[in-house]
């Protein structure tokens, strides 16, 4: 027993964490390559490496993955300073190189000096699509940079094989990403660049970037959804999701066939983000000033956000909930009071919905059945519940109103 302790200890040490061993880069510049600065990791691998998001076989596991700033120009090398099998006979190590074969197009470099000779070619890069909007992010650090949002389809030369390359990050940073079939002709796919300059030259350097499909919607009309939204880690945190979202909201507004705008699957962050959008476009809309705000939801607020900004009823009592908070004193109670059970009455939803079940069921459960339901519909218990749904959405709300208050 003492020697397969040791044994499992000393295999144990060719276990490597795939997130830390996968190395990414976006290089614009030949140091960035040896510059550990620009290097960063993926979120997720399981995917790929298993729940365990672990790769067996390898000491000091380093896998590259360094792509050329705008046309995504692929490096790909594995590195380790040492393998079990040469120290170990009959152990296999994980395939980790075929692991990554699977995801990433061919074409890509396995030699660095031919990668960096790859930089040159940089300045020929230029944005696919058409330019949707063009904005400016002031860092206090480094100055002021341009940002551009282009609308893109499949029939741009050169496009297919780019979105094969910048579709890999999903797998790294979007935990259930699947790869999606670009010959559908449904698609439309919205990219975010950065002007950059270098040599003299202004360059563009890949941001980000957003999948939409149009559904049909019975007689004549499309409903966009948005099926993937990624804004690469090294720009995170600047605001180019949200300038992302507004323009392709504002684009689909221009196109009298858009019923309504909605997303797969969305993620929490999205919500947010997109929470903070339609208040930000929804705030001029006179339906939703501030003298209307305190007679409650209207009709009249669902038919405007509808036919100006494709927004649907559901994300419209959103927009109308975080725009009555902020025009709502807290502090005085009895307006207080009349938020919190507006806000309550919607929340309680679902709630009533399982007591009409409950009600159906009433007449074909056993008795001990009907005793466990009704033990899980505790009146007690829902109030309790609904409390902190309505205390959880206030600290959402408010967080939103603070970054509307920060950018006016």
């Amino acid at each position: 027993m003492a020697g397969n302790d040791t044994m499992e200890k000393k295999l144990a040490e060719y276990k490597c964490d795939t997130n830390d061993a996968i190395c990414l880069k976006l290089v614009r510049f030949p140091e960035d390559v040896e510059d550990d600065g620009t290097t960063f990791h993926p979120e997720y691998s399981h995917q790929l490496y298993g729940d365990d998001e672990v790769a067996f076989g390898y000491k000091g596991l380093q896998i590259q993955l360094y792509y050329t700033a705008g046309n995504l120009s692929t490096l790909f090398k594995v590195k380790y300073s040492s393998k079990v099998t040469e120290k170990f006979d009959c152990v296999e190590p994980d395939d980790v190189e075929g692991k990554i074969r699977e995801i990433i197009p061919a074409g890509f470099s396995c030699n660095t000096d031919d990668f960096i000779s790859l930089l040159e070619k940089e300045a020929n890069f230029k944005p696919f699509g058409t330019l949707l909007h063009t904005y400016k992010v002031h860092n206090e650090e480094a100055g002021e940079f341009t940002y551009q949002i282009h609308k893109v389809d499949l029939t741009c030369p050169g496009f297919r094989e780019y979105h094969e390359r910048l579709q890999t990050f999903l797998m790294w940073f979007i935990e259930t990403a699947s790869f999606i079939d670009v010959d559908d002709d449904r698609w439309d796919f919205f990219l975010v660049f950065e002007k950059y300059n270098k040599d003299g030259e202004t360059l563009y350097a890949t941001v980000g970037y957003m999948t939409v499909y149009n559904y049909y919607v019975y007689p004549d009309k499309t409903r966009p959804r948005v099926s993937q939204m990624l804004i690469l880690p090294t720009f995170q945190g600047e605001g180019h999701g949200a300038q992302l979202l507004e323009a392709v909201h504002r684009f689909y507004c221009t196109l009298a066939k858009v019923q309504d705008i909605t997303a797969e699957d969305p993620s929490e962050s999205y919500v947010k983000l997109r929470d903070y959008v339609l208040v930000k476009l929804c705030q001029v809309l006179p339906s939703f000033s501030a003298d209307k705000l305190h007679l409650g939801f209207s009709d009249h607020m669902v038919k405007e956000a509808q036919d100006k900004l494709k927004i649907n009823k559901k994300h419209a009592r959103r927009v109308y909930e975080i725009l009555r908070l902020r025009a709502t004193d807290m502090s005085d109670e009895a307006k207080a009071r009349d938020y919190r059970l507006e806000v309550k009455r919607r929340l309680f939803g679902p709630y009533k919905k399982n007591q009409r079940e409950l009600t159906k069921m009433m007449k074909c459960l056993r008795p001990e059945e009907l005793v466990s339901q009704i033990h899980q519909m505790d009146t007690q218990l829902q109030h309790e519940e609904l409390e902190k749904s309505y205390q959880d959405v206030l600290v959402e709300y408010r967080r939103i109103i603070e970054r509307l208050a920060a950018q006016a």
